[in-house]
């Protein structure tokens, strides 16, 4: 029962930086967890980084110390600041809400995905 939609992705050099947003169509204070996949040609989409409700976070491993997740509730919003980008960041970013135990209608709500290319 949410809208997720990502915006803020683009080509950028490497070592530079992007900041990414996902705005909700609905207030997000309930949503267990928000997060930021990414799905490069070929590979598995992968878990990026998670924001809990409780403000708790994790990331993977290959993006810990570069990238940082935030959450804005009062504006439904979910970011990701990415710095010193490397060319396997290079994906489509797709923004997650975890509405596990909510009584919608999906356990899970995507966005459409937004391209962050890392090239010089």
């Amino acid at each position: 029962q949410v809208q997720l939609v990502e915006s803020g992705g683009g080509l950028v050099q490497p070592g530079g930086s992007l900041r990414l947003s996902c705005a909700a169509s609905r207030s997000i204070f309930s949503i267990n967890a928000m997060g930021w996949y990414r799905q490069a040609p070929g590979n598995q989409r992968e878990l990026v980084a998670q924001i809990t409700r409780g403000g708790s976070t994790n990331y993977a491993d290959s993006v810990k110390g570069r990238f940082t997740i935030s959450r804005d509730t009062p504006k439904n919003t979910v970011s990701l600041q990415m710095n010193s980008l490397k060319p396997e960041d290079t994906a489509v970013y797709y923004c997650n809400a975890d509405a596990r135990g909510l009584g919608w209608g999906s356990r899970d709500y995507w966005g459409q995905g937004t391209q962050v290319t890392v090239s010089s």
